[in-house]
């Protein structure tokens, strides 16, 4: 995700359907993956542009709802810097691209790094409008018990194996049923929904990074994918693509300002 802040002039952005603009005292949150074009206006333009890791903001959802984060997080574009959570969020990205600028002291301290990304993107998710707002407002926590965390766990160390949900609950220590129960209740999904859904974030991911020499069908296998016909529904379905449009946006790639 590209987070704009203009100075001075402004920025254009074109979503196919849509547009947004962005001018100073306002803040522009941009999925790099959705936007077709970038048009600056005004001279002379002037703008802090950081860049964050999108599996960051994937990983601030999951960890706010307790599921896994399917399909477009449709966050608002624009946050007026003049209200509360754009300054508090606007002060925060500046602290971070003033501290990555010109070999600036962040760039030599990964875990300070580390734990400013997750900062930013947790206030993102609570503060921004989005997809899951509501849910957000609504959820009410809950701790899951031991034997889901023991499932989640065993999947996630063989999401790229042919693993049934006999082997996970086996794993878990519980009955099938109970399982079943167990993810209805406390995940609000099944476990056999919730293995595909790490498994097709798992993909993505890989299909994302532009070094990853592997092709789709081999991705696909890695990750325990098998019926690439079925896998390519499931994917188009959730992200809105094929997979080997992913891959190829990935190998176009974009510029790379400050990226945390």
């Amino acid at each position: 995700m590209i987070i704009l802040l203009p100075r001075s002039g402004g920025v254009t952005v074109d979503f196919g359907r849509s547009t947004v603009e962005g001018m100073p005292g306002q803040m522009l949150l941009i999925n790099n993956h959705e936007a077709e074009r970038f048009v600056v206006t005004g001279e002379p333009h002037l703008s802090d542009v950081l860049r964050i890791n999108w599996s960051v903001i994937e990983q601030a959802v999951s960890a706010l709802l307790e599921i896994p984060m399917n399909g477009s997080l449709e966050l608002a574009h624009t946050v007026n810097l003049s209200t509360q959570p754009g300054n508090l969020i606007g002060h925060l990205v500046e602290t971070i691209a003033i501290g990555m600028r010109d070999n600036g002291p962040l760039l030599h301290y990964p875990i300070a790094m580390s734990h400013l990304a997750q900062t930013l993107a947790d206030l993102l998710i609570r503060l921004v409008s989005h997809r899951f707002s509501a849910r957000l407002d609504n959820n009410i926590p809950m701790i899951a018990p031991r034997s889901i965390r023991r499932a989640i766990d065993y999947m996630q160390f063989n999401i790229d194996r042919p693993i049934t949900m006999q082997n996970v609950a086996h794993a878990a220590g519980v009955s099938l049923r109970a399982l079943e129960n167990g993810f209805r209740t406390f995940r609000q999904t099944t476990p056999a929904a919730y293995l595909r859904t790490i498994r097709l974030r798992a993909v993505r991911e890989d299909l994302l990074d532009p070094f990853n020499q592997q092709s789709v069908s081999e991705v696909c296998l890695k990750w325990g994918f098998f019926h690439f016909g079925r896998f390519s529904a499931t994917y188009r379905a959730v992200y809105g693509e094929n997979p080997s449009e992913t891959k190829n946006s990935a190998r176009r790639g974009s510029p790379r300002p400050l990226i945390i």
